[in-house]
């Protein structure tokens, strides 16, 4: 580094010169990244499921609900609406000692339902499992089918959605991931959806080169196959992101994976009500890219970095410059935004690009900091670091 800076000196550069090189690159870079995400994201086909041979396999649906009481009617009314054979699905409610109405309202929820329901109180540890990751592998011990489909409260899935996840879980493939949205009438509601489905689709770019990134834990398949050879969530380290975990410990278990960007997968999230539970919910996910591998937790601070060196480039090249470059980045992103939805078969609201580069912002700067101070945060009632 020493004879980096020895030789801007011999070569007489100067410091406004260099952060306008520097300035130039980082830019050139993240817009020249941004378009290079959105010529593979077009470029790669998304051939729809394959009909699946008969008989149909029978599968598990296993759904962790702690005081749920609000949302957990919607998530088990699309259960019931699925057009997979009741009679082929048995579905596995883990009430994760709720102390609202869960269990009551899911009961009542699934009364006559045609094919196999049980609701199971959860209230003791299985190895090192705990909170969600608990209640999942209760729930894995009592499923009796080669299929786990897993679900979260909050989600409604669509009715083909079981087919659909069950025919890409061929040959080697251990984990299935599907697609969510969130969607709501307000303002954040519709922002939510907008940075779900854009991380997605950048995830997606990722995933089609076979790199595996992530999993969600609300709309994911794994084959009991590869969830018995990790040992189940009893022997993995406990992990706020259990999904993530699992999917690391399936990868390293040599299965493969599927991240699916089809409308045949899309279910349905409810939006986080309020900006102090979207950064809980943000500072846990955190724990997930914490594991990621350092050339891809390096390319996600290169690109989070945007913002802050807007203002070095508007003192050294103008406010004109500073715009422009970011117009750029709102066009560009503006156009993946677009084609995701598009992709998952729901109208793009473009017209919401300008806030959701202030909700980008604000939500960033918001959660740089969060994550720095060390401050305890609460999710389902449990408090974590």
């Amino acid at each position: 580094m020493s004879s980096f800076f020895a030789l801007l000196f011999a070569l007489d550069i100067s410091w406004p010169l260099l952060g306008k090189v520097l300035l130039g690159g980082y830019f050139g870079l993240w817009l020249a990244g941004l378009l290079l995400a959105l010529g593979l994201f077009l470029s790669r086909k998304r051939p729809a499921p394959v009909p699946l041979d008969r008989p149909l396999p029978r599968v598990s649906i296993l759904i962790a609900a702690r005081n749920e009481e609000t949302a957990i009617g919607r998530c088990l009314l699309a259960i019931r609406s699925l057009s997979y054979p009741p009679e082929l699905v048995e579905v596995l409610l883990g009430n994760d000692a709720s102390t609202d109405q869960t269990r009551a309202v899911a009961e009542q929820a699934m009364q006559g339902y045609a094919g196999s329901f049980r609701c199971l109180t959860i209230t003791e540890n299985l190895g090192q499992a705990r909170g969600k990751a608990n209640v999942l592998a209760h729930l894995a011990w009592e499923a009796t089918t080669e299929y786990f489909l897993i679900t979260d409260a909050d989600i409604a899935v669509p009715p083909g959605w079981v087919e659909a996840m069950v025919s890409y879980a061929t040959g080697p493939v251990g984990t299935v991931t599907g697609l969510t949205l969130v969607r709501g009438p307000r303002l954040l509601d519709q922002l939510q959806g907008m940075d779900w489905l854009f991380s997605l689709g950048l995830v997606q770019v990722v995933a089609d080169r076979s790199v595996p990134v992530t999993a969600m834990g609300n709309n994911m398949l794994v084959t009991r196959a590869a969830y018995e050879a990790t040992g189940g969530y009893e022997q993995l380290p406990f992990s706020i992101v259990e999904d993530y975990a699992l999917f690391v410990a399936t990868v390293a278990q040599g299965f493969s994976f599927r991240n699916v960007f089809r409308p045949e997968v899309l279910a349905f999230s409810l939006p986080v009500p309020s900006v102090p539970r979207l950064l809980q919910q943000r500072r846990r996910w955190l724990r997930g890219v914490e594991g990621l591998p350092g050339w891809l937790k390096a390319t996600l601070l290169f690109y989070g970095l945007f913002y802050a060196a807007l203002l070095p480039l508007a003192f050294l090249m103008g406010i004109e410059v500073a715009v422009g470059v970011w117009a750029a980045k709102m066009v560009l992103q503006g156009l993946m935004v677009w084609f995701c939805f598009r992709r998952a078969g729901q109208p793009a609201p473009w017209w919401l690009m300008p806030a959701f580069e202030l909700y980008s912002l604000g939500l960033g700067t918001a959660l740089a900091v969060y994550r720095l101070l060390p401050l305890e945060f609460e999710w389902k009632g449990r408090r974590y670091r």
